[in-house]
């Protein structure tokens, strides 16, 4: 038996889908079909003038509201406060009156394992004999499933019950995978695992380049300047509460190290601060996976700004643009040593002195200052 979802859940779904969120993406976080997922979508794109782009928009806010009231009670942790044994009840309770909601959702709900759920029915003194046995297959389903590192599917789960001697139909198999949340690999992994990475390098900035605090959001960038015919690159870190450089680093080399040893200067010197964001291009330099493990050991999300729209990093592009029309066009460098004593003079005189239209025409220097006192206890 298919499972039924409410209409208002498919109407918020597909709302999130025409977000720009990819369909695997919302199958793997709400567990649902990406077969049920297409054909969701080509449902409401023939609806056509029945739902429109306001009620999608409409929708959209109301997913958002829901997600962020979740949000707000798991934070709470008011649930958890809850016993777990009376967790446990309400679960079964749900479970028996509600059919469309799937076992997986519950146990999410009120934060209980599955396993944890299938022992206490299992347990129950007014379990049947089917739901004995359907309980028993599920967990020994899981078992394979688990041993296989999440790679086989309901056929080969069916031919390895048979060689114990167990006789159960692919389809009931299937069925139950979908009960458990279990996805196996498929031909679309690859499709699957280029939308994940997508997601990785998703955009937490979205052009909001104004922030609160100091070392909320960091933006990076590298420019290049040719020297006696050669180049020599400059990568710099940007505060986009203050507009203040953090980091800056020459090098001739535009290489993972000339960004990761950038951001390690800034990290220590700014004091290693938490709940910090750090906003780049894609360039290889900041999309490598030692410049990613870098940023998680120091707890900092990473952001990116999307391809070919150099505007989603504006701070540190306009950076650039200044650098070079206030002080390297007005030079003439004859030695690498030249530029990185031009490079050195100009950040002094960038952060303590050039008012920027930004901050209300103060100094970087001067607006941490000036944000220093308001928060200082008043003696």
């Amino acid at each position: 038996m298919s499972k039924r979802y409410p209409e208002e859940f498919k109407k918020q779904v597909i709302a999130i889908c025409v977000a720009g969120t990819p369909l695997a993406t919302i199958s793997e976080k709400y567990h649902i079909s990406l077969n049920t997922l297409y054909r969701w979508r080509k449902e409401y794109q023939r609806a056509g003038d029945q739902v429109t782009t306001k009620d999608y928009s409409t929708l959209y806010r109301q997913y958002e509201r829901q997600d962020h009231i979740l949000q707000i009670i798991r934070l709470s942790n008011i649930i958890d406060d809850v016993p777990r044994r009376k967790r446990l009840e309400i679960l079964a309770r749900l479970h028996e009156q509600f059919e469309q909601y799937s076992v997986h959702e519950l146990c999410e709900a009120l934060n209980i394992s599955r396993g944890t759920f299938y022992n206490h029915i299992f347990r129950r003194a007014d379990r049947t004999e089917y739901l004995q046995k359907q309980q028993e297959l599920m967990m020994q389903v899981q078992q394979i499933f688990d041993d296989s590192r999440q790679r086989f599917g309901a056929e080969k789960i069916r031919v390895i019950l048979a060689e114990n001697g167990i006789c159960v139909g692919k389809k009931r198999i299937r069925q139950i995978m979908q009960e458990l949340g279990l996805t196996s690999i498929r031909e679309n992994a690859k499709s699957n695992y280029r939308s994940r990475q997508e997601y990785l390098k998703r955009d937490l900035v979205n052009q909001e380049f104004s922030v609160t605090r100091p070392n909320e959001i960091w933006a990076s960038d590298i420019t290049y300047f040719k020297i006696k015919g050669y180049a020599v690159y400059l990568c710099v870190i940007i505060d986009l509460f203050s507009r203040m450089v953090v980091g800056y680093r020459v090098s001739r080399k535009c290489s993972t190290h000339l960004v990761t040893a950038t951001f390690k200067d800034a990290f220590r010197v700014r004091g290693k601060p938490t709940e910090l964001t750090f906003h780049s291009d894609r360039g290889g330099q900041y999309t490598s996976d030692t410049f990613f493990k870098l940023l998680r050991q120091d707890g900092v999300k990473q952001s990116f700004s999307r391809s070919g729209r150099p505007c989603d990093n504006a701070v540190a592009e306009t950076f650039f643009a200044s650098f070079k029309r206030e002080e390297a066009y007005r030079r003439d460098y004859s030695s690498e040593a030249g530029f990185r004593k031009s490079v050195d003079e100009y950040v002094r005189f960038y952060n303590e002195q050039r008012p920027h239209q930004a901050l209300a025409y103060k100094s970087p220097v001067r607006f941490e200052e000036l944000y220093g006192q308001k928060r200082a206890p008043v003696l």
